[in-house]
Order: structure tokens, then sequence, then C-alpha cells
């Protein structure tokens, strides 16, 4: 159940009930896409940062280790163990980012695998099926994702296939939660809008897929290679044609201008491989825009990445410690460097509820974004 607590023009403060528990939104996932955050992060740490929810991807765990596995173990909650909500993606993403190794099909996608070429398919049925077998809290729809430079007439295709695999989605699903065998029969579905940047297009989706009344909406398509501009010109057209009363998904972003900028636009669930990828590379984000710990001037720094944070590297750890263990390519380096990111995002989060429950978010937002645009601190 979905209930909006707080509204501030379109942002939108709400809490939804799954059965994995409560999601206070707006929420940012943090990605787990092979049932692990890069960069030796356990679930056990989730907890401290303050993650509410973990996604994770279909595509991925079905190549390795296998759904029939993970089903087989008790479900991707207790292979991982995860106690709370958790999203899985429907593979439909792979069908955008592995174009070379894959053809569709109206029955579905044909992929050879990334890891060692053998042949996969997987349509809308198959995609519910895996889902159901991860037994993740809410199951994505299985869909295509145009490419943001594709012609109309492609884009266009594409989306009318999109909907009609949607209705095999919800049909599929229903089917699987009905089986005495499945893991999780309150499983939710949650369709995805697309359409690339042709504004009437995303327009006329969300009016047909609104329809199916579904647990959740998701724009997709975005950040993959269109500008930030456009991203919100068509968060600004689509958001108020999908269901002001489910939650609204913004997949794939992103920095913490684009999710400050998403809630502004009624957006509640946002995901983004950003923290931990950047993390990983020693790029830490701060209130006052990102650091790079590789930089010379940091080797005799002996502040916290920023003062006052309370993740487990600021609380223990030096700039010029973590630097060493980054360019000694010391694990424990990224490690630290991924809880801060994650823990700075999960924060951000937290303060943005907090400003539109107390009626001042539009005030937060700007303030937010004009420190991270002065940069950092001497």
């Amino acid at each position: 159940m979905y209930k909006i607590l707080k509204q501030e023009g379109m942002a939108k403060r709400a809490h939804f009930e799954t059965v994995h528990g409560t999601v206070e939104t707006p929420v940012f996932m943090n990605v787990g896409t092979v049932a692990a955050i890069k960069g030796a992060v356990a679930t056990t740490d989730l907890h401290e940062i303050g993650t509410q929810i973990e996604l994770s991807n279909t595509y991925h765990l079905h190549v390795r280790p296998g759904d029939q596995v993970v089903k087989k173990l008790g479900g991707l909650h207790k292979f991982m163990n995860w106690d709370r909500p958790i999203l899985t993606d429907s593979g439909g993403f792979q069908v955008f980012s592995l174009s070379k190794l894959r053809k569709i099909k109206e029955e579905g996608v044909y992929f050879n695998s990334h890891i060692d070429g053998h042949k996969i398919f997987m349509g809308p049925e198959e995609s519910m099926q895996i889902q159901s077998n991860l037994a993740s809290t809410i199951a994505m729809a299985f869909d295509e994702c145009p490419s943001s430079v594709a012609d109309r007439k492609y884009v266009q295709d594409s989306v009318d296939r999109t909907t009609r695999w949607l209705a095999r989605c919800k049909d599929e699903m229903a089917r699987l939660n009905e089986k005495e065998d499945t893991l999780n029969p309150q499983q939710m579905l949650f369709g995805i809008n697309q359409g690339a940047v042709y504004d009437d297009i995303r327009i006329a989706h969300a009016k047909e897929i609104a329809k199916m009344d579904l647990d959740g909406y998701a724009v997709g398509g975005l950040a993959v290679g269109e500008s930030h501009e456009e991203m919100y010109r068509i968060l600004d057209s689509v958001v108020p044609y999908l269901p002001a009363d489910k939650p609204t998904y913004l997949m794939g972003v992103g920095t913490p201008a684009n999710i400050l900028e998403g809630v502004s636009r009624g957006v509640d669930f946002f995901d983004c491989v950003y923290p931990s990828r950047n993390g990983r590379h020693g790029h830490v984000y701060t209130n006052f825009g990102k650091l790079n710990l590789f930089n010379a001037k940091y080797e005799l720094d002996s502040r916290p990445i920023e003062e006052g944070c309370q993740c487990p590297a600021c609380r223990s750890y030096s700039r010029a410690y973590i630097r060493h263990l980054l360019k000694a390519k010391e694990m424990l380096g990224m490690r630290l460097c991924v809880l801060h990111n994650l823990y700075f995002y999960n924060t951000m989060m937290t303060e943005i509820r907090q400003a539109l429950d107390e009626g001042h978010y539009e005030d937060y937002k700007q303030q937010k974004l004009e420190r991270m645009a002065a940069g950092p601190k001497a």
C-alpha cells in the first residue's frame, strides 16, 4: 500500500508498505547487481549506513549463479542475508546495454551471455519466472529501453511492443503468485514508461500503462545519452500522466543534483551505480561537491572525507590513509569510499524526506545545489 503523507508542488513524501517492510520515500535504492554491492560491502554494512531497499538484476543473477539455485536456497533475501525490500530489474536494460549480443523479436530477446557466450532467451514470461524464483519484493516489467537517439518510428514500434510485453508480464505474475511453490506470492509488479526523448510518445504510453492498475510505475530510458535538460523536460511532461496514488520510479538516475530535481518532479524511487562506481575509483561525494582522493594534495590530509559525516570511513579514517590504501590498491580503500558515498546518498534522502515533512523542500534543494556547486573546501 502506498500512502502520500505530504506534498509540496509535485514533490511527494510517502510511505510504501511491502511484505518485506515499509519504504519511506523519496528513497535511493542501493545497487547490488549480482546480489552484492561492488566494493566489498556486506548487507550488514547496508543496515549501518541506513539502506532501506536494495536493487539486484534479473539477467545477471539468471546467468550466475542461476535463479533456480537462488530459489533452492530460499530466495534472494535468504541468499544474501537481507531482511528489507529488494527490487529486481527485469533484464530489460540489458536489451539496451548488451545491444551487440542480442536480437529482439516479438516473443522476447535472444542474448548471447556476456560471460561465456551461451545462448539465452528472455521474454516477459521468462523474466517474471526468474524474478519469482528470486522472490524479490518488487519485480520490474520486461521492456526494451530504446536509445535516446533512435528514430521516431523505431521508438514508436519499440514502445508498442513494450506495452504488449507489459500485459504478458501482468498475466504471468498473476499466474505465478497463485502457485503453491512460489516463494513470495505477494510479489509486486512495476510497469515502465518508455519513449526516448519524444514527449508525445511518452505521454501516450503513460496513459496506456496507467490503465493496467499496477503496483507502481517507472520512467525508463533516461540517463542513457540525453542531456539533463531533456531528462527534466520529459519528467515534467510524463509524470503528471502516471497514477499519482502509486509510487513513481526514475530508473538509473543519478547524480545528487538529478535526484533533487527528480523529487521536485514527483519521483519516489531512484537507483544509480554512481556512488559505488565512483567510490571504487576514489571519487567521493561531499556537501561541497566531489573529491578525488588520488590527488596529491590529500597525501598529508588528516581530516575525514567530510567533517561531521558519521559514515564508517569518516568516523575512523583520514583522507591521507584512504588515499594511501587506494594508491596501494588495497581493497579497504575502495570499500571505505563506497560506504561513504552510499551513506552520503542515503543521508541526503533522509534530509529530503525531513524537508518535505517540514514543508520547505524547495529551500533545502536550492541550498544543497548551491553548496555542491560551490566546490570542495580547501
